[in-house]
């Protein structure tokens, strides 16, 4: 079956053609992404109404291209997908609709996708890995640990309290003037600083439970950059460098506690899997690694491109729900919030599809 997949959940505007063959497995026939991050530099950050702007602009050109790039006509497709939620609620209301006029029109059937199931699912396109494993999905909007048993049944075993990680890195690097997006400022200043120079705090540390909580060490941060004003070249990198090696500590301790709640209730993990746009960051890619050869289960990390928001993850899932004959009609209304496990207790306005049965 072939699906186009939408996102407009943030600052990414995107549309795929993936292909999932009847064995299961997935091929990215087209993958377009267009970045609004110029559009939000100036402000340290992602505006709602800019964003969504951004998105009427430029999505009927994007889809057009995804299809170009494709080689199909709407005819060849099986199915319609679009990132319905969570996410800005402006951006989710013109790719979803955009998405029903497609299906309205083509007489496809649509599929509302939870963009955190876009990214649970993600490794099943990229590395066909089975089911159960343990998902750790850290993104500017998002830091969760997951057991992800099957299609549309997902279990959250740790969150965070405040802060997701990818924001506190934002954060951050506005706090000490760096650039926009901040996590690759950060990483970059923290590669020439002192991990060592301050004591910054790991928040959770040592807990049984999987949840995590960033909104401490930031503050601690932000007194540290106080307290030594006016900062020199070094003191920013050192104090990247030392939020950073608290982040990776945190990520460790709170995985390896995730991992251990997974495999008292589900067993071992087939493979712990990072996605969202954190993963990118070096250090804590190596202590994924590590964790992964403490477990001893592989580490499934999505390329970059697959890893942060596009229009491949979404059409992967819509061809993976649309597989089991799970589409939406067309009143199925954008989700501002949207927990990921929901899914498995309520899985709103679903209708079987005969054909998919």
């Amino acid at each position: 079956m072939i699906v186009l997949g939408i996102e407009t959940t943030c600052d990414e505007t995107a549309a795929a053609v993936v292909e999932r063959s009847e064995d299961g497995r997935g091929k990215i026939l087209s993958n377009i992404v267009l970045s609004q991050v110029k559009q939000h530099a100036a402000f340290g950050g992602v505006v709602p109404e800019i964003a969504a702007r951004a998105h009427v602009e430029a999505l009927d050109l994007i889809i057009a291209e995804a299809m170009a790039e494709a080689a199909l006509d709407y005819s060849s497709l099986d199915g319609v997908a679009a990132a319905a939620g969570p996410g800005l609620i402006g951006g989710v209301i013109v790719g979803l609709t955009t998405a029903k006029a497609i299906a309205l029109v083509r007489e496809k059937p649509l599929i509302a996708v939870n963009h955190l199931e876009a990214h649970a699912l993600t490794a099943r396109l990229t590395d066909a890995t089975p089911f159960p494993y343990c998902l750790f999905l850290a993104s500017g909007g998002h830091t969760q640990i997951v057991a992800v048993r099957a299609i549309g049944d997902y279990v959250r075993i740790g969150t965070t309290q405040d802060d997701a990680i990818g924001e506190a890195f934002d954060k951050t690097a506005k706090l000490l003037g760096l650039g926009y997006p901040g996590g690759p400022q950060v990483e970059k200043e923290a590669a020439r600083g002192d991990a060592t120079r301050f004591a910054l705090p790991r928040p959770m540390h040592g807990r049984k439970e999987a949840d995590f909580s960033l909104s401490g060490l930031k503050t601690a941060l932000r007194l540290e950059a106080e307290r030594i004003a006016p900062l020199s070249d070094q003191d920013v990198a050192d104090l990247c460098a030392s939020f950073q090696q608290a982040v990776v500590d945190v990520v460790l301790d709170r995985l390896r506690a995730g991992v251990r709640i997974f495999s008292a209730k589900y067993g071992a993990p087939t493979a712990v899997v990072a996605a969202g746009g954190v993963a990118a960051n070096q250090a804590i890619r190596r202590v994924l690694h590590r964790l992964a050869f403490e477990v001893g289960t592989p580490l499934v990390v999505p390329p970059l491109d697959l890893g942060t928001d596009n229009g491949a993850m979404v059409a992967w899932a819509g061809c993976e729900r649309l597989a089991l004959g799970l589409t939406d009609t067309l009143d199925v209304a954008p989700r501002a919030r949207w927990p990921l496990d929901e899914i498995a207790a309520a899985k709103g306005k679903l209708q079987r599809t005969a054909a998919y049965k």
